[in-house]
């Protein structure tokens, strides 16, 4: 009978709705997600950094940027995403410092404007993978030197 199917949808539903909320909850304290408030203004992350999108340059010209990250960068996981978002995905040039204990490391990527760009949001992000958590600290204009021919990314192993 219709009735006693719709009345057993709606039990369901009843049901339910109360631990998707409780299962949303845990979530967003979890993983840090935030619903922004109807006051709050959303501003892209790369907007605290002017020299990474001032002046709207030529897409094409090759720029680099010094970016220090903090957080669990020490990881392998952490160091094969950057190299590979920086050489495979971006076709962009440069080198990571070597880790060490002091949850900080440098990125120096050079490149087409419109690429390292999109590579400093990226690090912005933060989120990468399930556990690393990473902030940019600053983001410095370089001059393009030219050393690298490829992304240099060292792990820290010694063989």
């Amino acid at each position: 009978d219709n009735q006693s199917i719709a009345t057993m949808a709606r039990n369901t539903i009843t049901a339910v709705f109360p631990l998707l909320l409780i299962l949303l909850s845990i979530a967003s304290s979890t993983f840090g997600f935030t619903a922004p408030s109807q006051n709050q203004r959303l501003t892209p992350p790369s907007a605290r950094y002017a020299s990474t999108t001032e002046g709207g340059g030529d897409p094409s010209e090759v720029i680099a940027r010094k970016i220090v990250v903090c957080g669990d960068v020490d990881g392998g996981y952490y160091r094969s995403c950057v190299k590979n978002e920086g050489s495979r995905f971006r076709k962009l040039s440069g080198t990571m410092s070597p880790p060490d204990d002091s949850k900080k490391a440098e990125i120096l990527v050079e490149g087409r404007r419109k690429m390292v760009d999109g590579f400093v949001r990226w690090c912005e992000r933060g989120n990468v993978g399930l556990s690393q958590r990473i902030t940019v600290e600053s983001v410095k204009e370089e001059d393009p030197t030219g050393l690298y021919d490829d992304f240099y990314v060292p792990t820290g192993r010694d063989d």
